[in-house]
């Protein structure tokens, strides 16, 4: 019989989401990633039908349509998030189920160019107000996440513009699947 894995061997669901998270940013300046999604989000889902932009990579799996949906809210969430931590001392924010999100609020039923606007214009006012922030604000702001703990405010970043190129690489890889050409 094999011995249990020990408990530092054992990597959480929501620390493996973390890591292919940072790991996809990389190197790559989180603001500028962040500037850059809307135009390359506009580029990822060009040319597509409707019948395309609803097709899921596979069974269970959501589609072009879903993901561009899920940016917008999770930009909402996002600048929400952004707002309270510079405005407030270490506020508790709750997470969010997004699969929950995208059945309940019908993702599959939006429209992609809304969903694409809402998205831009979400990140256009929020990448506004995080431009005025400090090198301390990003340092010292926290946030204390239901799931994660404490995240300063420049992690948070870093992880949303690790989420952006992570929904970029997923749309690619819907279009493959789906045999929509990539542009």
């Amino acid at each position: 019989m094999s011995e249990p894995a020990s408990s530092a061997s054992v990597i959480n669901p929501f620390q493996a989401y973390v890591n292919s998270l940072l790991q996809a940013l990389g190197s790559r300046e989180p603001l500028a990633v962040m500037a850059e999604t809307p135009e390359a989000l506009r580029r990822s889902v060009a040319e597509l039908s409707r019948e395309q932009d609803g097709t899921p990579e596979k069974l269970g799996k959501w589609s072009v349509r879903q993901v561009v949906q899920h940016l917008a809210d999770s930009e909402l969430v996002g600048g929400f998030r952004f707002r309270m931590v510079l405005a407030h001392d270490a506020p508790e924010l709750p997470a969010y189920d997004q699969d929950l999100w995208a059945d309940r609020l019908h993702y599959q039923d939006s429209e992609l160019a809304t969903a694409l606007e809402d998205f831009e214009m979400l990140r256009a006012l929020n990448l506004r107000v995080l431009r005025r922030a400090t090198p301390e604000d990003l340092k010292n702001r926290v946030m204390r996440h239901a799931e994660r703990g404490d995240e300063p405010l420049g992690y948070m970043l870093r992880l949303y513009a690790g989420h952006d190129l992570v929904h970029l690489a997923q749309i690619r890889r819907i279009r493959q699947a789906i045999g929509a050409p990539i542009g």
